[in-house]
């Protein structure tokens, strides 16, 4: 049984990538954590002191084969879809949304369902080394309020948005805002219980205005949800420019793209996080960038619902900051780790091309490629630098949000041999071969939030 590091020191092999495109590994490393989960300080075997602190009383040794790595960031979950994920992916997303999504959703109007699914929702991503949430919810009070609840008991850094939609257009009659002012007033009465939160004082939940996406919303709730993010200085989070449908809606509906007409709303800003964003333009990723945004990457449901490769590696040369998300339900997984693998591959196919019928040299776009290295950056530091939190690292000041890879666990073993392996393959092997098995414990700020039995 694997304690709170709160007030102790412990003694692991830690892997992190704290820069785009490298890894550091230190074996027998000591984090010494305070009593509030911050980071007080990260010692190597060849440090002054490091035989001083070795000496404490408070020390928690990690097992030889056991590893530790930054709690994963996912930036786009439909918490609300965790019953319908992988169902439903056979239909373009105008379908999904009208036919399987909003019928769904619409049922958190009661809060006992809500309960249930959300308590199993976020158990389950602690489980799978998530200790950092980005949320969409419904567009009911009570039920949005539970997950907050359900949130900080259970120890999960989150950020949660109850969405906004209120287009008699694009939303059906049994889901959606009443009108503007309902939907105005709800996302300010619920930004107004995220903050007044008992418990909350450290602000472990965090509200985000949640426009759905363009689509969903009229012009007053986009422009009164900038408004508000301006008076709140919070979280923002939609989609932009998702898929070839909603990409053209909203170039005829406003003469703008998705980008240009959300900057003009006031909803791009340095907390704003873009789902999927694949049709983004150099001009777009430009303004982006100058906003300070960020963009969640959803590699795997944008294989089913986005008709296109998001240019990650484009998107990154142009210094717009880039996290992962699995898009739970869109994407029909909700481990971060197979988010890294598809943001490896999708970006192999970009780069290399799958029409077998072009010639080598005009299949694909060249330069496009990822490492595991820069996924493991993405999937933890990137997307704490999108969200602008002191995670992801494993450093001074940062909180100890972190994960134990256990690659002996019978159920799920990773293959090392250490006569073969480098400490950089080993990570590599984790990166591409770890499961839920493998994650024996997961800790927020230094407490237990999931542990193996």
């Amino acid at each position: 049984m694997m304690d709170d590091l709160k007030g102790k020191t412990l003694q692991t092999t830690l892997m992190h990538a704290p820069e785009l495109g490298s890894v550091e590994i230190i074996k027998d490393a000591l984090i010494t954590i305070d009593h509030d989960g911050t980071i007080s300080s990260v010692l190597k075997p060849s440090d002054p002191y490091y035989e001083t602190a070795l000496a404490t009383d408070n020390l928690v040794k990690t097992a030889k084969r056991q590893y530790l790595l930054p709690g994963f960031v996912d930036l786009h979950i439909h918490a609300p879809q965790w019953p319908q994920l992988g169902k439903a992916l056979d239909v373009p997303l105008e379908v999904w949304l009208q036919k399987h999504t909003f019928p769904l959703e619409a049922r958190y109007k009661d809060n006992v369902f809500a309960e249930r699914i959300y308590g199993d929702l976020v158990s389950s991503l602690l489980a799978h080394g998530t200790t950092s949430a980005v949320y969409f919810a419904t567009i009911h009070q009570d039920a949005t309020r539970t997950l907050a609840d359900i949130c900080l008991n259970l120890g999960q850094r989150a950020f949660i948005g109850k969405v906004a939609m209120d287009n008699e257009d694009q939303c059906p009659d049994f889901y959606r805002d009443a009108d503007a002012a309902a939907a105005l007033d709800g996302t300010r009465a619920f930004v107004d219980y995220v903050l007044s939160m008992p418990g909350n004082d450290a602000g472990l939940i965090r509200p985000v205005i949640t426009p759905r996406f363009i689509p969903s919303c009229t012009d007053a709730v986009l422009s009164g949800l900038g408004q508000m993010a301006a008076d709140y200085g919070c979280h923002v989070q939609t989609h932009c420019s998702e898929s070839d449908w909603e990409h053209a809606y909203v170039l005829e509906r406003t003469g703008k793209t998705d980008t240009e007409a959300l900057d003009n709303f006031g909803l791009l800003g340095r907390h704003t996080v873009l789902a999927h964003s694949n049709f983004l333009s150099d001009d777009a990723m430009d303004l982006i960038h100058s906003r300070g945004s960020g963009v969640a990457h959803c590699p795997l449901s944008n294989v089913y619902f986005s008709n296109a490769v998001f240019p990650l590696r484009r998107a990154l040369e142009k210094s717009v900051r880039v996290g992962l998300g699995t898009d739970i339900s869109g994407g029909p997984s909700a481990s971060m780790l197979d988010s890294c693998r598809h943001a490896i591959s999708a970006s192999r196919n970009l780069e290399e091309g799958v029409d077998p019928s072009q010639s080598g040299d005009q299949r694909g776009t060249s330069d496009s490629r990822i490492s595991f290295r820069e996924a493991f950056h993405l999937a933890t530091a990137g997307g704490a630098d999108v969200l602008d939190i002191p995670v992801g690292r494993f450093a001074k000041g940062c909180k100890l949000d972190a994960i134990l890879v256990d690659a002996d666990n019978q159920a799920a073993s990773i293959s090392i041999d250490e006569t073969m392996d480098s400490q950089d393959d080993i990570l590599q092997k984790i990166i591409n071969g770890a499961t839920r098995a493998n994650i024996s414990t997961t800790w927020v700020a230094g407490r237990t939030v999931h542990q193996q039995a």
